[in-house]
């Protein structure tokens, strides 16, 4: 092989490389979206549950720009789910913070909680990127008066 096409071919695995490595490392941070809940409002009840209105803040720590669609979640407390819901699409920018409104579902066993009980909304967001769609799972447990609002169902 000639030098000149050895010193391309280098070049090539450099650069692939390089974009692998960078990929993997924008990924992690996609993984590590922060999320803070701003507002969890009841809106109604009927025979089945209670629906509510929630709207969370999300930080993105990677130079990605992040654009998920409907992402789907589910609200459990001690390993019991308690609701499921969706959260709208969203974009979210390199190094900046989002707000992404949703609604969600409890079946209305929330009462027989204790309120020192530990809730997990988990599920998983769907990124669209150049060259590939990821699918990032997600775990949040919110702060005790966050817990409250999920449990207690008016």
């Amino acid at each position: 092989m000639e030098p000149a096409t050895r010193k391309r071919l280098g070049v090539v695995a450099l650069v692939v490389i390089g974009v692998a490595i960078f990929g993997y490392t924008q990924y992690a941070s996609a993984a590590h979206v922060s999320v803070n809940v701003v507002q969890n409002e009841l809106l109604g009840t009927n025979d089945t549950g209670s629906d509510y209105y929630i709207e969370l803040e999300l930080a993105n720590p990677s130079i990605l720009v992040l654009v998920a669609g409907e992402t789907e979640f589910a609200i459990e407390t001690d390993g019991e789910m308690i609701g499921k819901g969706v959260l709208e699409p969203f974009t979210l920018a390199p190094l900046d913070e989002t707000t992404v409104t949703g609604t969600y579902h409890t079946d209305g066993t929330g009462g027989k909680f204790e309120a020192s009980s530990a809730v997990k909304i988990s599920g998983e967001t769907r990124y669209d990127m150049l060259f590939a769609s990821i699918g990032v799972p997600f775990e949040y447990y919110p702060t005790d008066k966050q817990a409250r609002d999920f449990i207690h169902q008016g």
